[in-house]
């Protein structure tokens, strides 16, 4: 059991995509304006995560090593346009919120690295169980970013405003964002220090 835990806490932890690895920068500097826009963006990619995972573990071994990598991305594309109806079906408003960065969840470095690096290597409990905790660890990380952003711009956390004035606006802009990052990347890896 500690082995199953394991693969859980190095996704969130050990190889957190956005602290450690420094994956999915595009959607984790351009999405995290905001502490909910940051949640609903790790959990979109956190969906696509666990489903593409799940199927590419299944079908890796029927899968030829001369085009795992297209077959890869059209498992992933499949579930991000399911996604993508879903969103406009259900949640129409997070859609348009996240709009392009949607459909660029095929094309995020963590979704395929963790398809190629773990999903097609292992059995379809432990690939569930990696995109569980990379999904967790994405996540987490995309929304302490929004929370932090959002506090320092605009005075509010999760959209509720308690400190008056408008706030610094250079943190809701791009070089607030790589300000913030910066000293997040800094502070986990020093308390999380291999």
């Amino acid at each position: 059991m500690a082995s199953k835990l394991s693969i859980i806490t190095n996704g969130i932890i050990k190889n957190n995509p956005t602290f450690v690895l420094v994956l999915g920068m595009c959607p984790t500097l351009a999405t995290t304006t905001s502490a909910m826009n940051g949640l609903e963006m790790g959990l979109a990619t956190m969906f696509v995560l666990i489903l593409s995972n799940i199927f590419i573990s299944l079908i890796a071994p029927v899968v030829p090593d001369k085009v795992h990598i297209p077959v890869y991305i059209v498992v992933i594309a499949t579930f991000v346009t399911l996604l993508q109806l879903l969103m406009q079906a259900f949640v129409p408003d997070v859609y348009a919120t996240l709009g392009l960065f949607i459909p660029l969840i095929v094309v995020n470095c963590i979704v395929l690295g963790r398809a190629e690096a773990f999903a097609n290597k292992n059995t379809v409990l432990d690939s569930l169980l990696d995109g569980i905790g990379v999904g967790i660890g994405f996540t987490l990380s995309l929304t302490v970013l929004g929370i932090v952003r959002e506090i320092l711009g605009s005075g509010s956390i999760f959209g509720w405003k308690f400190i008056a004035g408008d706030g610094i606006l250079a943190f809701v802009m791009a070089p607030g964002a790589f300000l913030v990052l910066g000293y997040l990347m800094a502070l986990f890896n020093k308390f999380f220090k291999k």
